[in-house]
């Protein structure tokens, strides 16, 4: 998963072709690890069509307060500089699986227009 910070947020986040979900998490958070595996299989599994971040909210207190982070993990789903959707009260990995992908199939459904896989996009440019 790759790191960013409050100097690269905006960029990684609110510039993205796709929709981006970002892992609030802090290094002494152990529920924040447990989580990494699901996420990972997440991103696996719809590659291309969404952006894992995580933001070190210690290290990113900015951003802790700019989206009121109260409990760890806090991931947050994105699209362009929206916030779609919120996840923080962690059940376990079958509520959070099922959380992500009923986010990815709303997302795909509300969109108005045709993403661009990545290949078309370097095209277009």
């Amino acid at each position: 998963m790759l790191s960013v910070s409050e100097r690269t947020f905006a960029q990684e986040v609110f510039q993205a072709s796709t929709p981006v979900l970002v892992h609030f998490w802090a290094p002494w958070c152990g529920l924040c690890r447990a989580i990494d595996p699901t996420l990972a299989s997440f991103e696996s599994q719809w590659a291309g069509k969404v952006k894992l971040l995580g933001v070190n909210a210690d290290q990113s207190l900015k951003l802790a307060n700019t989206y009121r982070l109260t409990n760890l993990p806090t991931l947050i789903w994105f699209e362009g500089e929206k916030v779609r959707f919120r996840f923080e009260q962690y059940q376990g990995r079958e509520e959070l699986r099922r959380t992500l992908d009923a986010w990815m199939l709303a997302t795909e459904r509300s969109s108005p227009t045709q993403r661009l896989e990545p290949q078309q996009q370097v095209a277009k440019r």
